[in-house]
């Protein structure tokens, strides 16, 4: 039985990073909460319940922006994605080298500097062209999502680690 829940919660998981990626109706949050949830009751990872009720209010916080964002890119463009979100995980793993502790803070450097990288490309040039607010609108609609994500799958990463 334990084997099946740990099989179910690494396939959440690696969902919970394709929907990073390449994102669909749902949060990519959510199906990477449900893969936590299921590590834990396998028993192959142990979360406290503080991270719990954390992720799980970051999770739903998530999904309810999600669900009331506009999808995609004003131009129908969903290149931000892989770059806000292949920069988060590098720098969920960068920071993981470092120190278990700085694991979070390289996944929210890495988000800010996949949007600033996107901004710079051709299809995010429109971005430049918008007041700082609106960079910051942007960030909070596409980045949040993927911090918490990728977030919840590196907590997930280091249970097995440590």
């Amino acid at each position: 039985m334990f084997h099946i829940l740990l099989v179910l919660g690494l396939v959440a998981l690696a969902a919970a990073l394709w929907l990073v990626l390449r994102p669909w109706r749902v949060a990519a949050a959510v199906p990477a909460f449900a893969g936590l949830v299921l590590l834990h009751f396998s028993y192959y990872i142990e979360v406290p319940l503080r991270a719990f009720v954390f992720w799980g209010i970051a999770t739903a916080m998530v999904a309810g922006l999600t669900y009331l964002s506009p999808s995609g890119e004003p131009d129908g463009n969903k290149a931000s994605n892989l770059y806000v979100g292949l920069s988060a995980m590098a720098g969920c793993l960068l920071g993981m080298l470092v120190e278990a502790r700085l694991m979070m803070l390289g996944v929210v450097i890495g988000a800010i500097v996949g949007t600033l990288a996107y901004s710079n490309t051709p299809a995010g040039r429109w971005l430049k062209k918008q007041p700082f607010t609106t960079m910051m609108q942007y960030f909070g609609a596409k980045g949040l999502p993927v911090i918490v994500a990728v977030g919840i799958v590196g907590i997930a990463i280091e249970g097995f680690i440590l």
